[in-house]
């Protein structure tokens, strides 16, 4: 075999095409390529609009092909071994918990299981089924139920989303994670996007497949069943209190995979009114920001803009500003809507969500500001949740109730006036938005930043801070604000528990928080492997 990187096809291009610039870089026939696979393909913008693939080939006379190319951008790939999931052990008399069913607590569930572990999966919400219509219901009517909502529930807060898998690290258990996510539905190009995503339905469709999959591995999955309490034995876990169903009990536990997600506030409390170490982490908070799809796809596509061969654009931004603040895009979600994402009562909290298609009218993207503990009042590990609780209590009041979210266009933001109603850019947000004043709401570092931040921006994407463009406040949930301390072997000073995912503060996004959670599951066979 050999491999051929970077080779540029316009939009459109066949699979014949793509053969024969192979051909053209290798100095042989095209009916000499035997076989064609696509690695990896991305899109270049900058210059022209581009799709660039890497192929692996397998061609006749590769020898002689071989010592002939002498070009840079084919190798002789050498065979690496993906991940190996541990091998099966005998079940433990305490079965492992896992808590919170996101993707660390289920990538963590699925390693214990195929290892033949039993695992016990705990988690607050319901199953993805149920949380649809519960979800739905909100969005509709503003009827906010505490423990099945965007944030709470099978898939975690991911499964309201665009369901993006990119990450900038790598880790051997991402080709895992992706292969596992294929075989339970999701969409096969995401073995080969450089920006892969799965899209909200087609990540519903996964969960109920890997939730099968898990069961039939010897799995125990118990939803609506929320983690309150633990008990100790000489500085380690023994039991958790659970409330669940039936009503509260106590479960026997040595080994317990915590991953809460960022917004399960109460079980933050809860561990640290017991003493368990965490720490305040930076996290940032702002805005959602929506333009029209074509008009992006414009400025970045040209005259490709709405080509069938091409993806909807998607965009990454980012600057550092003269108050030493920075501003960046985060979880931008082409062809999506602005989601209410509250998990409290009378608390406004905005989310960006997308299906596979992306194809609804408008972009939208986070446009963040960083904070760190200097911004906090007091040295509390929980003082970012205050933080945060205060930005959306803020915007719920300005909202005027109802989870309606208070929103602006950019124009009258910049102008610090209140918006009458929408331009060209109609907001996607429900159960509603309130046109009003976002200087109102939002802290005046994070409103400046923003305001600095946009032309800025706009310089970068042409369209990105349109005089129609809208903001919706407020997003306060794109990270955890605290790290729940763990050492080498992924455990607290509380040994037993291993606080895993980006609840946790040790993960940002999907693939990452996946990792991670097979990163405590491989650490917590390593200790049953030893002590059986």
């Amino acid at each position: 075999m050999l491999r051929i990187e970077n080779i540029k096809c316009k939009p459109g291009d066949s699979t014949e095409k793509l053969t024969r610039e192979a051909a053209r870089i290798l100095k042989m026939k095209e009916a000499d390529v035997l076989s064609l696979r696509i690695l990896r393909r991305s899109i270049d913008a900058r210059e022209d609009v581009h799709l660039v693939y890497t192929v692996e080939v397998q061609v006749k006379e590769e020898a002689a092909v071989w010592k002939r190319c002498r070009s840079k951008q084919v190798s002789r790939p050498e065979p690496k071994p993906g991940y190996q999931p541990p091998l099966p052990l005998s079940p433990p008399d305490t079965p492992p918990v896992v808590v919170g069913a996101g993707p660390a607590g289920l990538f963590a569930a699925l390693i214990l299981a195929q290892a033949g572990l039993r695992p016990i999966l705990l988690e607050r919400g319901r199953a993805v089924e149920g949380r649809k219509a519960d979800v739905e219901r909100f969005w509709s009517t503003g009827e906010l139920d505490l423990t099945s909502n965007v944030q709470f529930g099978e898939g975690g807060a991911g499964a309201f989303s665009d369901g993006k898998l990119n990450t900038g690290t790598k880790d051997i258990r991402h080709r895992f994670i992706l292969e596992q996510l294929v075989a339970c539905g999701a969409p096969e190009d995401i073995l080969i996007d450089s920006k892969p995503h799965v899209g909200t339905d087609y990540l519903h469709i996964s969960l109920i497949n890997l939730r099968q999959k898990l069961l039939a591995l010897g799995a125990d999955i118990r939803f609506e069943s929320q983690w309150t309490d633990f008990e100790t034995e000489n500085g380690r876990l023994c039991a958790i209190t659970v409330n669940g169903p039936e009503g509260i009990y106590s479960l026997p536990c040595r080994h317990l995979v915590l991953c809460p997600g960022h917004s399960a506030r109460d079980t933050f409390e809860m561990l640290h009114t017991r003493g368990v170490p965490m720490e305040q982490k930076p996290f940032a908070v702002g805005v959602r920001i929506e333009q029209r799809q074509r008009d992006i796809d414009m400025a970045q596509y040209r005259q490709y803009a709405g080509h069938p061969g091409l993806p909807v654009s998607t965009y990454k931004l980012a600057c550092h500003l003269s108050n030493g603040r920075s501003a960046f895009s985060f979880c931008v979600c082409p062809g999506g809507g602005v989601v209410a994402a509250a998990s409290e009562a009378g608390r406004v909290v905005t989310n960006g969500m997308s299906e596979f298609a992306r194809d609804k009218e408008n972009i939208n993207g986070a446009l963040l500001v960083n904070v760190t503990p200097k911004d906090f009042d007091g040295d509390s590990p929980l003082a970012g949740i205050a933080f945060q609780r205060k930005l959306e209590d803020a915007a719920y009041a300005l909202g005027g109730g109802n989870y309606a979210a208070p929103a602006q266009r950019v124009e009258d933001f910049l102008a610090k006036r209140p918006s009458t109603g929408a331009g060209t850019v109609h907001p996607s947000y429900r159960p509603a938005v309130t046109w009003t004043n976002l200087w109102d709401c939002l802290p005046p570092f994070v409103a400046e930043t923003i305001a600095e931040a946009l032309p800025v921006l706009g310089r970068k994407l042409r369209g990105y801070d349109a005089p129609d463009a809208v903001l919706t406040a407020v997003e306060s949930r794109s990270s955890s604000p605290l790290r729940i301390l763990r050492d080498e072997t992924c455990q607290s000073a509380l040994r037993g528990i291993y606080p895993c995912g980006e609840g946790a503060g040790y993960a940002g996004g999907i693939l990452s928080a996946a990792a991670d959670g097979i990163r405590c599951a491989e650490q917590i066979y390593e200790q049953l492997r030893k002590e059986g």
